[in-house]
């Protein structure tokens, strides 16, 4: 799909990390932007930033996990704007890391799959049919992890199987616009190959009452700060990957109607590769055996 100024993008969770810098990246190609995102505070001040350096913007508070928040996020943007050319359904939470599989609460599920997954639907629904109607060039990138879609991530289980799904989901809907010959197509993005930048580390101070936990957090790294410090105070190189890098691989992918947007990662092929011969020989996953859980 070729990106013009003057087409609407429109990105979930874009208050911050992956998704503001996706959004900034649009406004480059002279793209208006509409930004969607849980935390209304920080999220003005995302669309101020992109307001002062000339990109037309709108700005919606929403909780994907809701459709009729969804809805209306759709609504506001083709009355403003008129049509959407490109969805990101970026938004997303942690939850989950903090012991055994069984051990977590079915509230640290329900919040994780309400936004991760139902989230995503959400956003393929409220927009699609639109997108599809107009007869346009569109494309719909949908957020996953390396930690659900190339290899598991035991010791954040409940986020890896939501990632997963995303993975799913976006395979599904390649295949059904493909038969339909549409003029959208779809990608799943996985962010990386390192570490990222981004709130979602602190994403539970956004976690509404419906999902209360019913016991204290049971985690050791109440922060990604704390994370890194103790990663380096052990020895461990921590490295991050720039969210600036993540936008432009969004923005080359859907110019080239990329299905996986995967960045090229000797670590990430290694355990593509490993999960691959596993089934393929029909052998246990060795690969999930030397994880330390505590």
């Amino acid at each position: 799909m070729e990106l013009r100024q003057g087409q609407v993008a429109v990105v979930t969770g874009a208050a911050s990390g992956v998704g503001l810098a996706m959004a900034h990246r649009f406004a480059d190609e002279g793209l208006r932007v509409v930004l969607a995102d849980v935390e209304e505070g920080a999220l003005n001040k995302a669309a101020g930033e992109l307001r002062a350096g000339g990109a037309q913007v709108l700005a919606r508070a929403v909780d994907v996990s809701e459709r009729a928040s969804v809805d209306d996020l759709a609504d506001a943007a083709y009355s403003a704007f008129g049509g959407v050319h490109v969805l990101c359904n970026n938004a997303g939470v942690g939850s989950g890391a903090e012991g055994r599989m069984w051990e977590h609460e079915p509230n640290d599920w329900k919040w994780a799959f309400a936004v991760n997954v139902w989230g995503v639907f959400h956003g393929v629904q409220a927009f699609l049919p639109r997108m599809l109607e107009s007869g346009q060039p569109g494309h719909v990138v949908n957020t996953s992890s390396a930690d659900g879609g190339i290899a598991p991530l035991p010791t954040a289980s409940v986020y890896a199987v939501t990632k997963a799904a995303v993975v799913t989901m976006t395979e599904s809907l390649y295949a059904h616009l493909k038969a339909e010959r549409a003029a959208v197509g779809a990608s799943v993005l996985f962010p990386g190959p390192e570490m990222l930048r981004t709130g979602l580390w602190e994403s539970h101070r956004n976690r509404p009452e419906r999902y209360a936990k019913s016991r204290p957090r049971k985690t050791p790294y109440r922060s990604l700060d704390a994370w890194e410090a103790a990663m380096k105070a052990a020895g461990r190189e921590v490295r991050f990957t720039p969210v600036e890098d993540v936008a432009e691989l969004v923005v080359e992918g859907i110019r080239a109607d990329r299905f996986w947007m995967l960045p090229r990662s000797e670590r990430s092929d290694e355990q593509i590769s490993a999960r691959a011969r596993s089934m393929l020989d029909r052998a246990n996953p060795a690969y999930l055996e030397n994880f330390v859980l505590d």
